[in-house]
């Protein structure tokens, strides 16, 4: 039988997202699940199972050769487990392990869900043809991804390019990952709307406090909320900076709810980043927004199952 589809799965805090996509990239089946992101480790596991189930009462099922996964972190590929920080059920949960028994055997090839959409970003959408990217998700964490040399770089563990967590403030407010001072304490939405409103911005008569309530604010000229975006574009800069000066990249891509912002971020941003990308090679960084939207995480865990060559298995991973 013919093999050329992917199995795909995105799982987040909020949604479990399950696909069949083909080689170009495109989707051709689609299930979704709520995230039971507060119970316990199998009730959530049970979503997935159901997702997958959905998946496999497709004919195109047999046609899958494998299964990627784009899962929030932490995530480890070595091992197959994840700890993902909004689903507190799953603390080193075995996801490959319980994901191919689902799924028949099938292989399954686990990353982090930014290395995910940077998989996506580069194949299909505003990094395509760059040999070296940064991908990023501002929304209600930031997260990110590399391309190396061509190559979507995840690392040992699949975690490469996690540029929420370089600390750009040394004496800055603690983080929930321990550190001070990282690009997601600043940058994050709810963190661009907490400065906003602890420096005395007030939400107009919906209440709505969101970031994107801050954004609509900073259009229209509040100098706070302004003043918040600012300080979130220089986290950001900060920090593709210095990603910039460690691997030479030559574009930055951001999506995420926050990347929606448009010029509000992205003016700021551009102009900070002369500031901190000072050496001659870094300088070049180009920053724009992403383009492959709600399935890009789908698409990137495809991209990652479809150019993993399972004849190197993962050490410590039975069966990959």
């Amino acid at each position: 039988m013919t093999t050329n589809l992917v199995a795909a799965l995105d799982i987040g805090g909020t949604k479990i997202a399950g696909a069949l996509v083909d080689g170009d990239g495109r989707i051709l089946v689609r299930a979704q699940r709520a995230t039971p992101a507060q119970q316990d480790g199998d009730t959530v596991m049970g979503a997935v199972a159901e997702v997958i189930g959905e998946l496999t009462v497709s004919p195109l099922w047999g046609r899958a050769a494998s299964i990627g996964i784009g899962s929030a972190g932490p995530v480890d590929r070595s091992v197959g487990t994840v700890s993902p920080v909004n689903v507190p059920g799953w603390r080193g949960y075995p996801l490959v392990e319980r994901v191919r028994a689902a799924a028949g055997g099938l292989p399954v090839e686990l990353i982090g869900d930014g290395v995910a959409i940077t998989a996506a970003e580069h194949w299909q959408g505003a990094a395509r043809g760059h040999e070296n990217a940064l991908c990023m998700v501002v929304s209600t964490g930031v997260g990110g991804g590399l391309v190396l040399n061509g190559q979507l770089h995840p690392g040992p563990t699949g975690n490469a390019g996690h540029i929420g967590h370089i600390s750009v403030d040394l004496d800055g407010d603690l983080c929930p990952c321990g550190a001070r001072g990282c690009v997601e304490r600043i940058a994050s939405g709810p963190n661009i709307a907490r400065r906003a409103v602890e420096n005395g911005w007030r939400p107009g008569p919906d209440g709505d406090t969101s970031a994107a309530a801050v954004a609509a604010a900073a259009r229209r000229g509040d100098p706070i909320a302004v003043a918040s975006f600012e300080r979130a574009a220089q986290a950001l800069a900060a920090g593709i900076a210095a990603t910039a000066t460690l691997v030479e990249i030559d574009i930055a891509v951001i999506g995420g709810g926050v990347g929606k912002a448009g010029e509000v971020l992205f003016a700021p941003l551009r102009l900070a980043l002369r500031d901190y990308a000072t050496l001659s090679f870094a300088q070049h960084v180009k920053v724009v927004p992403a383009q492959m939207g709600t399935d890009a995480g789908l698409v990137g865990a495809a991209a990652a199952a479809l150019t993993r060559r399972w004849d190197e298995p993962v050490a410590g991973v039975a069966g990959v």
